[in-house]
């Protein structure tokens, strides 16, 4: 005989919501693969979601891959800065955990039907599911924290980087879609979006680390602001790459379908404002009618006005910025990381990047 609802009402429990405990220990190799340490992390933070339809939708999200930068740059300047190598992954874990929430959430807000080459989670169970998704990997970065081997104080630290970076992020975002729907290309807008939406999660890895490694929380914050400087290059380097470069997307000019205000478009703008109407009015034809002759005739208009040649020199000024900058000179290891990050992003464009003398950048509010 079936028991009645009834009697179930207080009796029942999600049993099977958490197959592993909390406190089960996980230990890394530090000889070990770092990615594949990292993965396994994020993978026991997902059990979080086990019963759940969750579950299947996160594990299939992460299970897209991806240059896993993020991990990478706080896993390696955890460890360079005399952070413990398992600290470093659980927080690797977090920080990779935080970004692809902001993906899912992208993908939707943008209206890309595909990540990495698959269909993007929104395309697949539909917007009300990924916002979902991206919600609670928002939330599994701090179940992160709780494993980390640190202590409480360096935990309320690093609680407070998670929740400062991320509130600036969805910020810089806002922005973003701002500035698109209302086509106003300006550098302040570009470097208050690309500071949020990008430099964050650049700062938040390397703030961490510090914050693991024993360093005081304003000590870390300050190199962590060092590099959002970091995000924001990486971010006009991207650009660039997506005209100039090989980006593994296919065709050239997926930033220009997609109607993105560019370092390369508002420096165009900049030098020939007479131009705006005719730009912007390809920015915002539909992404599967504009043309590889719109794409074309883009790129040759910013040759001719000297946005090419200028943007590439912003990068060249940007390797001086950080290679020099005051914050980064008592911390070699980190300088050095920031530097590598810099000339793996512009790899594709390294033909492009030649060795002329570099301009000293003391803001790149200049540019």
């Amino acid at each position: 005989m079936n028991a009645s609802p009834e009697s179930l009402l207080f009796q029942w429990s999600p049993s099977s919501a958490e197959p592993e405990p909390e406190d089960t220990p996980l230990e890394f190799d530090p000889t070990g693969d770092l990615v594949a340490h990292v993965e396994r992390a994020m993978a026991v933070l997902c059990e979080a979601a086990h019963g759940s339809p969750l579950h299947a939708m996160v594990q299939e999200h992460l299970g897209t891959g991806g240059k896993r930068l993020r991990a990478k740059l706080a896993v390696e300047a955890s460890v360079g800065c005399g952070a413990s190598y398992d600290a470093a992954i659980w927080w690797a874990a977090a920080c990779e955990l935080l970004h692809n929430a902001t993906l899912v959430h992208d993908d939707l807000q943008d209206g890309d039907l595909v990540r990495r080459g698959r269909p993007a989670l929104w395309a697949r169970y539909g917007a009300a599911q990924a916002i979902n998704a991206g919600d609670m990997l928002l939330m599994l970065a701090y179940r992160g924290l709780a494993r980390m081997p640190v202590s409480n104080a360096q935990r309320a630290a690093l609680t407070d980087c998670i929740s400062r970076r991320t509130v600036e992020t969805a910020c810089g975002q806002a922005r973003e879609l701002d500035l698109t729907e209302r086509g106003d290309p300006c550098w302040e807008g570009y470097l208050h979006a690309a500071m949020g939406k990008t430099g964050q999660f650049f700062a938040m890895p390397v703030e961490g680390a510090l914050i693991c490694a024993g360093h005081r929380p304003e000590v870390a914050r300050r190199v962590g602001d060092t590099f959002a400087w970091v995000g924001v290059l990486f971010q006009i380097i991207d650009d660039v790459v997506d005209l100039y470069g090989l980006k593994g997307r296919g065709e050239p000019g997926a930033d220009i379908r997609e109607g993105k205000l560019s370092a390369l478009v508002i420096q165009h703008l900049t030098r020939a404002p007479e131009d705006e109407a005719w730009l912007l009015g390809i920015l915002r034809t539909p992404r599967d009618q504009t043309t590889r002759a719109d794409i074309e005739a883009v790129r040759v208009r910013f040759g001719q006005s000297g946005a090419y040649d200028s943007t590439l020199e912003i990068v060249r000024r940007g390797r001086v910025f950080i290679e020099t900058h005051p914050e980064l000179q008592h911390l070699p290891e980190l300088r050095a990381l920031g530097l590598l990050v810099l000339e793996h992003t512009s790899s594709s464009i390294r033909h492009l990047l030649d060795d002329r003398p570099s301009l000293t950048l003391s803001s790149l509010h200049n540019a």
